[in-house]
């Protein structure tokens, strides 16, 4: 495979080649479900087994001031109002999701060059979901979730010094344990007022497909109005 990188200098990198997106499938307003969150759940089924960890999503955020943040996160649920992760509720992203609450998040799934982008409104999940999902989780990643004071400066052995002191209140240090769920934790959904499908093609001209909310539908039952982008 030749380089993808034009004569690199000690102040430029430049990226000159990309592979060509070649899919056999094609995205029409026609052929595409009333609804995003349908036409979702059909794409990530249709991508399980074939994309490597296809619940990644970019995830970004914006502060009061407009400063925006972005990383990977793990999607954990669909259900009709949007879609759920989970989080410290401390962290940079829940503190500027509580300053702005309005959050994009982006799948890219390349093995079948699909990507979809979700723009909308959040709000924290119930307490009783929270709990539901903490529960489903390793023993470890319970005692995980109280040991870090997420996106804080952490000194060296400091994470590990908390996490046997919580290994020690929980009497886990043989990896079992009854953990209760953490105040500072729990999940967020991103309503969503906009969501885009992508699938590549070549030349760039790649189909870009638009849901819009109808503005007045609710969220428990929102009309959408679907158009074809220019790629």
């Amino acid at each position: 495979m030749s380089s993808l990188i034009s004569q690199p200098t000690a102040d430029k990198l430049q990226v000159t080649q990309h592979e060509q997106y070649v899919s056999p499938e094609s995205l029409t307003p026609s052929t595409i479900a009333p609804s995003p969150l349908d036409q979702f759940r059909t794409w990530f089924t249709q991508v399980q087994g074939v994309v490597c960890e296809p619940e990644a999503m970019t995830l970004s955020t914006a502060s009061a001031s407009g400063i925006p943040s972005s990383r990977i996160v793990l999607f954990k649920q669909l259900d009709h109002r949007g879609f759920v992760f989970y989080t410290n509720y401390t962290s940079r992203k829940s503190r500027e999701l509580l300053e702005n609450p309005h959050a994009s998040i982006v799948f890219y799934w390349r093995e079948v060059h699909k990507q979809v982008r979700i723009v909308g409104r959040v709000e924290k999940v119930s307490l009783e979901e929270s709990a539901e999902y903490y529960r489903s989780r390793p023993v470890g990643s319970q005692l995980g979730a109280w040991a870090s004071r997420q996106s804080t400066v952490v000194g060296e052995g400091d994470l590990q010094a908390r996490l046997e002191k919580i290994k020690e209140l929980f009497c886990a240090e043989d990896g079992q344990a009854d953990v209760p769920l953490p105040d500072f934790w729990g999940g967020w959904r991103v309503i969503p007022d906009e969501v885009e499908f992508w699938l590549g093609k070549p030349c760039r001209l790649h189909d870009r497909i638009r849901y819009l909310r109808v503005e007045g539908s609710s969220d428990d039952a929102p009309q959408w109005r679907i158009d074809r982008l220019s790629p």
